[in-house]
């Protein structure tokens, strides 16, 4: 079968990956020169199966009116007359209950281990290399009552069946010597010593080239301009350099998704949520993390990437913007330089932003249509690396008529519908 995979970000060039490796012919359009240059270029560098979580939950609401007031805020929000950014918001606030929570948390993190497992056993076939670390993550609580409130996340994991520890401060500095730097800051936290850390950029760069040693034919700089249609089925792919036809079709474009297939009639509530990074040269590798830290207090990630230091975080929702606000790099800044003082080199820094297209309820949107021969794989939020192999497996499997091996009846379009 012909697939043509709109969108070479990493959920694209993995969904890419494994339609070639079930033997379709596969072509990937993107109007960037080359992978990952968008969203997946420089994320907090996290592989977090057992923080899946939904941003909406309950308390949510409350939180977000103090974080707004905060010096370094880790939501920031610039309402504009949109009715997809408003709609947008009013589901998350509807989804932000107990029932809801526990509800949209085990499907993300169904499919996030899932997803861990898909990339261990790439890593096993191909050696695929990306900077990375098998040393856990550690979400950091600065206050005592952040660390009482993890209960209902506990409740999950065990129930999942995901390893955990909860840490006092001792626990946490032997499991980031570099914390001992910042005692006092920390009270405790929670490790999952499972999970992963790499550099996303150099991980799809590389399943780029696997992809294409697979007969994947890569269009770079081809816009994208539209979907032709008919009778029921996408006909082919309008684009800069003229119409690619297919057999089937996946929209794979992150936070301009549901801006390709409203026109169809489809109403796919993905929205843009921005989030910003600095990657920092190591300055004193004994004071640097080993692994991942996420500073709760400010919803940042602490990444050790090679000779270097990813921080990256936060939540703006001010559209399809891109810009680059110095206060967000003040922030960054801040939690880097507060939990691990001399560690990186702030001032030789780049700084980056990145539109992380979220759902309501935080589960991606991945699998079939009510258009025939067109699929959606999109919607990860800020967890599009975690689980991109198996977000990637799975529509590989939804396409060719395979089931998949993991249950994903709640995943697709279909669910807002219902």
């Amino acid at each position: 079968m012909k697939v043509a995979v709109l969108g070479a970000g990493v959920v694209g060039v993995t969904s890419a990956y494994y339609l070639a490796k079930a033997g379709h012919e596969v072509s990937v359009i993107d109007r960037q020169p080359a992978a990952a240059l968008e969203t997946s270029h420089a994320n907090a560098g996290e592989i977090s199966p057992g923080y899946a979580s939904p941003w909406a939950a309950p308390g949510i609401p409350a939180k977000a009116v103090k974080w707004l007031l905060m010096d370094h805020p880790p939501l920031i929000l610039r309402p504009k007359l949109d009715p997809a950014m408003i709609g947008w918001l009013l589901a998350m606030l509807r989804n932000c209950t107990p029932a809801r929570y526990a509800l949209n948390k085990a499907r993300m993190v169904r499919l996030a281990e899932y997803s861990r497992d898909q990339l261990i056993d790439l890593r096993a076939a191909t050696g695929i290399s990306y900077d990375e670390r098998m040393r856990g993550t550690l979400q950091l609580f600065r206050t005592q009552h952040q660390l009482d409130g993890v209960a209902k996340d506990i409740e999950v994991l065990r129930a999942g069946g995901v390893p955990f520890e909860v840490l006092d401060r001792a626990g946490c500095i032997a499991a980031e010597p570099g914390l001992a730097n910042a005692r006092d800051t920390l009270v405790g936290g929670l490790r999952l010593p499972n999970d992963e850390t790499g550099d996303c950029f150099m991980f799809t760069t590389a399943l780029a080239k696997l992809a294409a040693d697979l007969g994947v034919d890569f269009q770079y700089d081809t816009a994208i301009n539209g979907l032709r249609t008919e009778a029921g089925r996408v006909s082919a792919v309008a684009t800069s350099r003229g119409e690619v036809k297919a057999d089937a079709y996946l929209v794979a474009l992150g936070s301009y998704s549901p801006l390709l297939v409203r026109p169809l009639g489809l109403r796919l509530p993905v929205y843009p949520v921005k989030g910003y990074s600095i990657t920092a040269p190591i300055a004193d590798a004994e004071r640097a993390p080993v692994s991942t830290l996420l500073d709760e207090s400010y919803k940042i990630a602490i990444t050790r990437l090679g000779d270097r230091i990813r921080v990256g975080g936060m939540a703006e929702i001010s559209g399809y913007t891109n810009d680059l606000h110095p206060e967000r790099r003040r922030t960054l800044e801040h939690s880097l330089g507060s939990l691990f003082p001399g560690a990186g080199t702030a001032r030789d820094a780049t700084f980056w932003s990145g539109l992380r297209p979220m759902t309501p309820d935080g589960t991606p949107v991945i699998g079939a249509t009510k258009i025939d021969n067109l699929f959606l794989n999109t919607g990860h939020g800020t967890l599009g690396w975690t689980m991109a192999c198996g977000s990637g497996q799975v529509i590989a499997d939804l396409i060719g008529g395979t089931a998949p091996a993991i249950d994903t009846s709640d995943l697709s379009i279909s669910r807002y519908s219902a």
